[in-house]
């Protein structure tokens, strides 16, 4: 009897000694993905077969919600299972802290393998649109942060859907052993709308389809290559959309300000392993009301790892696995809180708060909104002045939620660099975090009463983007003449006008600029490059230096003040600007071949040769450093070098007659 206690010991030991098989886990976020343009959710548009296809195999909630219409506030929220009252992410640059709970570093401290694969400069740390975001990574792929210069959107500040699968399948053909984390980020159906082919003609009048049919093709791909691999069935997949998109609903033309159903209602489904998975699990639907920020509980349950007592969010895993006792809870009103402080980082308007609970939604503005949804789902009927009571009783709940789940730390400023500054605006955001110091002059404004000023602006984005800045000068110089203490629209006016070689125009809207923000160095660069295109070489030079020496790492500072350098014939100090930059990027292209062309005017030809053989192949389809090393063969007396660099220059430029 005592050795067979003894043996049942032994065993316990060892079961309890024996390494535990975690599943692998898949995040994937489409960004800016409305919930109605999903099937499983009740759309006939035929958008998402397989999103839909998946849905078949996972549990879906109907009612989801974001708790921010924006995109690094909402992702940290996934991440870190808190609100963003409590952690603090609330714009870009804002610092994600080392001391949230957050999913890759819980995970790899049990043992995961952790990969991001991210499609847009908005998530990018090394960038400094989202710093921290790469804690417990071990790959966080981004790297938006040094594109050459002229690169379209899709080489500088986001990646196609399609481009972020091949890179997360590439990791996924040699990954470690082990289980895994892996996090896709899908960026395409944020605007501009300008889906691939075949999907940008078939989706022609409705371009935002088109995206969401792309996304849903390349999401596709990913599940079929996980199935290929034997990973599908075994692995927790887990796919929501940060936010949606407003499409005009109550006037908003994108998303980030308002906190309606139709940025806030997102699609969420989670496909748990099959091992665990009951058939009648299979296309469950859950109705009740669910926030993003359940999300990480309910994979960290699933998984066998605790929860961080820090995590404010509700594990959803017993909604999935019904039973008497989960049946009732599932049954439950659970309240579900948004908020947006977009509107006022940007413009300087009231931020919002909302609560939706019960068959309520209440918007916390300065005149606060009171919607019966279960009458008007569309929030179409604002009730906040005929039932008072209602009113104050949800204000009063929401104040007593936000006391409840604030961090009492203070809250960490948004410090993007002004290079990710112009990137972000390149997104269609407006410039943030220590761009300028001034916005509307309408501090505290009801958005409500101000949103046409963001879609203009926003207009003017998109017609600038595509090349018709004469078409967005007039509505930028109206929106000044409206809000002349809005500073970011002297930066989008100038840039407009810089773009039409308007310098003489642009001059003056840049001196105001840089007298509204005497210490942005955005605004004193951009007043550099329009003195430099208006041949006013004496008064660029002291803004360029002033810029380059508080931000030494910004290359394109660097480089605009060696160009007037050698502008002003000062060749020395262009080429120490040159050389600066290739400090930091040795294969920067366009700083190796100005550094030749500066040394070619300064005297030193042999000196050139070496700079534009580099050039010439860093950019082998480029015509220009043949030419110039052309150029210099002959200033050498190296004529058949010259004539051999001259017939790979003519091979190399476009054929004009065609």
């Amino acid at each position: 009897m005592r050795r067979q206690l003894l043996c049942v010991v032994c065993l316990v030991a060892s079961a309890l000694a024996a390494p535990v098989s975690r599943p692998n886990i898949i995040l994937i976020t489409l960004d800016t993905t409305r919930a109605d343009r999903m099937g499983f959710l009740g759309s006939t548009s035929g958008l998402t077969p397989n999103l839909d296809a998946l849905a078949k195999d996972s549990t879906v909630f109907t009612r989801a919600f974001s708790q921010a219409p924006l995109t690094p506030p909402s992702h940290a929220t996934i991440l870190t299972g808190t609100y963003p009252q409590y952690h603090q992410v609330n714009n870009f640059g804002v610092p994600l802290s080392d001391h949230l709970p957050y999913a890759p570093s819980i995970l790899k401290a049990r043992g995961y393998h952790t990969a991001a694969f991210i499609g847009a400069l908005a998530l990018d740390p090394g960038a400094g649109a989202a710093p921290g975001f790469d804690r417990g990574f071990d790959t966080y792929d981004a790297g938006y942060g040094h594109s050459p210069s002229g690169s379209d959107r899709y080489h500088s500040v986001e990646r196609r859907g399609g481009e972020v699968v091949e890179r997360a399948l590439a990791w996924l053909n040699k990954h470690p052993r082990g289980p895994f984390l892996l996090w896709v980020h899908l960026y395409d159906a944020h605007d501009p709308y300008e889906p691939p082919e075949p999907y940008a003609t078939k989706y022609a009048s409705a371009p935002y389809d088109g995206e969401i049919a792309y996304a849903d093709s390349c999401v596709g791909k990913f599940l079929t290559q996980l199935k290929a691999r034997g990973l599908y069935r075994s692995s927790i997949i887990a796919v929501m959309a940060d936010h949606g998109e407003a499409l005009g609903d109550h006037g908003e033309e994108t998303h980030g300000i308002f906190l309606y159903d139709a940025t806030i209602h997102v699609p969420l489904l989670i496909k748990l392993p099959a091992p665990a998975r009951a058939a009648k699990l299979e296309g469950k639907r859950v109705d009740t009301r669910v926030g993003l920020v359940d999300v990480l509980p309910t994979i960290l349950e699933e998984s066998g790892i605790p929860i961080p007592k820090e995590v404010q969010g509700q594990s959803l895993l017993g909604m999935m696995k019904p039973s008497p006792k989960t049946d009732a809870a599932a049954a439950q009103d659970r309240p579900s809180y948004a908020e947006s402080d977009y509107g006022h980082n940007a413009y300087g308007w009231a931020s919002l708060h909302a609560l939706r609970t019960g068959k309520y939604l209440y918007l916390d503005a300065p005149r606060r909104e009171l919607y019966d949804q279960a009458a008007d789902p569309k929030a179409e009927r604002n009730l906040a002045t005929s039932s008072t009571a209602v009113t104050s009783t949800l204000a009063g709940q929401l104040d007593s939620f936000r006391q409840k789940t604030s961090s009492i730390s203070e809250a960490p400023k948004s410090n993007t660099d002004p290079e990710t500054q112009e990137k972000l605006a390149a997104l269609g955001y407006v410039s943030t975090g220590n761009a300028y110091a001034r916005t509307s002059g309408k501090e505290g404004a009801d958005p409500k009463d101000e949103i046409e000023s963001a879609n203009l602006i926003h207009r003017a984005n998109l017609l600038r983007d595509s090349g018709k800045c004469n078409e967005a000068i007039p509505i930028l110089q109206q929106l000044i003449f409206k809000e002349p203490g809005m500073d970011t629209l002297y930066a989008k006016l100038g840039h407009c006008l810089t773009l039409e070689h308007r310098y003489a125009e642009a001059v003056p809207l840049m001196r105001k600029l840089v007298e509204m923000n005497p210490d942005s160095p955005l605004a004193r660069f951009q007043l550099g490059k329009v003195l430099f295109g208006n041949k006013q070489l004496p008064e660029a030079l002291p803004e360029l230096e002033r810029v380059v020496n508080e931000v030494p790492k910004w290359v394109r500072a660097r480089l605009v003040l060696a160009n007037v350098y050698v502008e002003s014939q000062r060749y020395r100090d262009a080429i120490k600007q040159y050389n600066a930059i290739l400090e930091l990027h040795p294969d920067h292209y366009e700083a190796t071949l100005f550094l030749a062309r500066a040394m070619v005017l300064s005297g030193d030809l042999q000196g050139a040769v070496p700079e534009l053989q580099k050039a010439s192949a860093l950019q082998p389809k480029s015509a220009g450093p043949h030419l110039s090393l052309s150029s210099v063969y002959l200033k050498l007396g190296r004529d058949e070098d010259a004539a051999r660099e001259q017939i790979e220059a003519q091979q190399l430029m476009p054929d004009k007659s065609e």
